[in-house]
C-alpha cells in the first residue's frame, strides 16, 4: 500500500505539478523579451482584433512550415506601428496591406510593423503577414510546447501542436497577449493528400490540390484564445454523437487513430457523461456554435477550445493512476475530464495575464471533484478532493508576476481545487454554490478577465466579504494553522501562519455536535464539556493542539 501511494505522489508531482511550473522556466529575474512578450504594450493596445484567417501548409518530411496570417482589427486610436509576435527559428517574410509591402522592425520574438495607410479610429483594417520556416519541437508536449513530430505504429505522421505559456507565436504570427481575444477565425491547413487535419471549430470545406496535397477549412465562430487554436495532423477516423444539452443538441465529434476506433468508441463514453456533469455545474456548453471534438495526439492532452486533445491511452485515471489516492480517480477517463472541464474555465472566461492562470487550473481541478460528486455523491467528491492535498507544496504563491509572462506555482491545481472546496463551505447552501458557478460563465461569457473580477464576483454573490480568503491561499503560501487548548472545559482557540485580518470562520465537532467556531488572530475562549473537539476536513487548514 506504501509503494502504490508513494507512486501516487511521486506522478503527481511530477506530472501536474510540473505541467504549471514547466510552462514557462523557472526564473524570478525578466528580461525585455519578457516584457514584450508579457505586457500590453503601446505598439498592442491601440488595435482590437476582429478576425484572423491562419493559411498554413504543414510538410512532414521536413518538418517545415509556411503561410500567412490575414489579421483583421478594429483601430481604438490612432497609431502606426503594430506589434506581431512571432518566436524563431520561424521567420517573417513580408507584411502586406493594402498591396503596399510594409517595413518590419525586428526585436527578438517581437515584430514591429510600420502602418503607411491612415489608422482612423473604428476603422476595420487588415494586415498580411507572411512565414516560413522550422518550428520548435516539442521535446515533452504539452510542457514545454511547440510541434509533436510523431508516428503512429504504421509509421504515418501523427503531428500537433500545443502551446500554452510559451504562446501561439511558437507556430503562428498574432497578437500573442491573452487580453485580447479574436471574435471568429478561420484556420486553412495544407498536408499531404494521405493525412488528415483536425482543428478548431467546424469544417467548412476540403480542398483536393493537384499537388498530392489537401486543405481542410475549419471556422471558429465564437471568440478564442491564441493557444487554444491547434492543428492535429493524422491518419485519422471519426465519429460521433448528438448530445440533447441544455441549449439544444450539441454536436460531439470524435477523431482518433485507425487502429483505434473500436476502443474509443467504448472508452469515450466519459465524454457525454462530463457535458451532463458540466452543464448542471457551470451551465451550457459555451461553444453550441462550434461544436465539441475530442481528438487523439501524441501527447498527454490540452484544452484547445472545441478541439480537446486526448492522449491518455484509454485508460482511466491519469495514466492509469489515482491522483487522489482515494480510488475515485479510477472512476473516470482524467484527461478527458479536466480537459474538457476548460470549456468553461479557460476557454469560456480566459485569464487577461498568465499570472492569473489559477482562474484556469484551480476550478478545472476542482471540477473533477465536481464530476465524482455528480455521479457518486457529495461524500465521494470530497474525499477525492481531499486526498490530492498530498501533491500540495506551498512552494510559492499561486498567482504569479504580471506583465512579463510568468504563472505561479503549480499549486494553482491541487492547492486551488482545495480552495475552492473550503469556500464551497463557508458559504454553507450548495444550490447557491451551483449557481455562483453558473453565475460566473453567465457573467464572464466569452470574456478575458483578472483575479479581482473573480473574487469580487464571488463575494458579491456570497454575500461574504472573501478579500483576506483569496489573500491567504492565493498570494501567500502558509496555510492557516488553527491552534488551541483544552484545559478545564474550556476551549481556548486562535488562527496563526496567516495574513493580516485573516479571520476565516470553521467549521468542528464539539461533545459530538457540529458547530462553527469564528478564530481570528487573538486568543478566543469557549466553554465545552469535554475534552474532545474534531476539525471538519472540508477545509484546508491545519490545527496544532497546544
Amino acid at each position: 500500500m506504501k509503494i502504490t501511494l508513494l507512486s501516487i505522489i511521486s506522478i503527481f508531482l511530477a506530472s501536474i505539478t510540473t505541467q504549471a511550473q514547466e510552462l514557462l522556466s523557472e526564473k524570478y529575474s525578466f528580461t525585455h523579451q519578457d516584457t514584450l512578450r508579457g505586457s500590453i504594450t503601446p505598439e498592442r493596445e491601440w488595435w482590437n482584433l476582429t478576425y484572423y484567417h491562419l493559411d498554413v501548409k504543414i510538410l512532414p518530411e521536413t518538418k517545415t512550415i509556411s503561410g500567412k496570417n490575414s489579421i483583421q482589427y478594429q483601430v481604438l486610436k490612432p497609431y502606426s506601428v503594430m506589434q506581431i509576435d512571432l518566436q524563431e527559428p520561424l521567420k517573417i517574410t513580408k507584411v502586406i496591406q493594402n498591396d503596399e509591402e510594409l517595413d518590419v522592425r525586428h526585436d527578438g520574438n517581437a515584430h514591429f510593423i510600420t502602418l503607411i495607410a491612415d489608422q482612423e479610429k473604428g476603422s476595420i483594417q487588415s494586415v498580411d503577414v507572411f512565414y516560413e520556416g522550422k518550428p520548435k519541437e516539442a521535446k515533452n508536449a504539452p510542457w514545454d510546447g511547440g510541434f509533436s513530430w510523431k508516428e503512429d505504429k504504421n509509421g504515418i505522421p501523427f503531428i500537433a501542436t500545443s502551446c500554452q505559456g510559451l504562446g501561439a507565436s511558437v507556430w503562428w504570427p498574432n497578437k500573442d497577449h491573452m487580453y485580447d481575444e479574436v471574435d471568429s477565425m478561420l484556420i486553412s491547413v495544407n498536408v499531404p493528400k494521405n493525412l488528415t487535419n483536425i482543428s478548431n471549430g467546424r469544417l467548412i470545406s476540403t480542398e483536393k490540390h493537384s499537388d498530392n496535397t489537401v486543405t481542410t477549412n475549419w471556422f471558429v465562430e465564437n471568440p478564442i484564445n491564441n493557444y487554444g487554436v491547434n492543428v492535429n495532423i493524422g491518419d485519422y477516423v471519426h465519429f460521433s454523437e448528438v448530445y440533447q444539452g441544455e441549449n439544444g443538441p450539441l454536436d460531439m465529434d470524435y477523431y482518433v487513430l485507425r487502429d483505434n476506433l473500436v476502443r474509443a468508441k467504448n472508452h469515450f463514453t466519459d465524454a457525454p457523461k462530463m457535458m451532463k456533469a458540466f452543464e448542471h455545474w457551470f451551465g451550457p456548453y459555451p461553444f453550441y456554435e462550434d461544436g465539441f471534438k475530442l481528438v487523439e495526439v501524441p501527447y498527454l492532452g490540452m484544452e484547445h477550445q472545441s478541439s480537446v486533445t486526448y492522449g491518455n491511452q484509454y485508460k482511466k485515471g491519469y495514466l492509469g493512476n489515482d491522483l487522489s489516492g482515494t480510488g475515485w480517480g479510477l472512476k473516470f477517463d482524467f484527461i478527458i475530464i479536466h480537459e474538457a472541464g476548460h470549456e468553461w474555465f479557460a476557454n469560456n472566461i480566459t485569464y487577461k495575464d498568465i499570472a492569473d492562470m489559477w482562474i484556469h487550473e484551480s476550478f478545472t481541478n476542482y471540477s473533477e471533484n465536481l464530476f465524482v460528486e455528480y455521479y457518486y455523491g457529495k461524500g465521494a467528491g470530497a474525499e477525492y478532493v481531499i486526498g490530492t492535498r498530498k501533491g500540495i507544496k506551498n512552494d510559492r504563491p499561486i498567482i504569479g508576476y504580471y506583465n512579463v509572462n510568468k504563472e505561479g506555482s503549480g499549486d494553482m491545481y491541487p492547492k486551488g481545487g482545495n480552495m475552492l472546496h473550503t469556500l464551497r463551505q463557508l458559504i454553507e447552501d450548495d444550490e447557491k454554490w451551483r449557481q455562483i458557478l453558473r453565475g460566473l460563465n453567465k457573467t464572464f461569457y466569452h470574456q478575458t478577465v483578472t483575479t479581482q473580477q473573480i473574487e469580487d464576483y464571488i463575494s458579491q454573490q456570497s454575500g461574504i466579504d472573501l478579500t483576506q480568503f483569496f489573500n491567504q491561499y492565493l498570494r501567500d503560501t502558509r496555510i492557516p494553522i488553527l491552534e488551541y487548548t483544552v484545559k478545564n472545559n474550556e476551549l481556548t482557540y486562535r488562527w496563526s501562519n496567516i495574513v493580516e485580518k485573516f479571520d476565516m470562520p470553521i467549521q468542528v465537532t464539539i461533545d459530538g455536535k457540529e458547530q462553527w467556531i469564528f478564530p481570528n488572530a487573538e486568543w478566543k475562549t469557549l466553554p465545552i464539556e469535554d475534552d474532545s473537539i474534531e476539525i471538519d476536513s472540508d477545509f484546508y487548514v491545519d490545527s496544532k493542539k497546544l
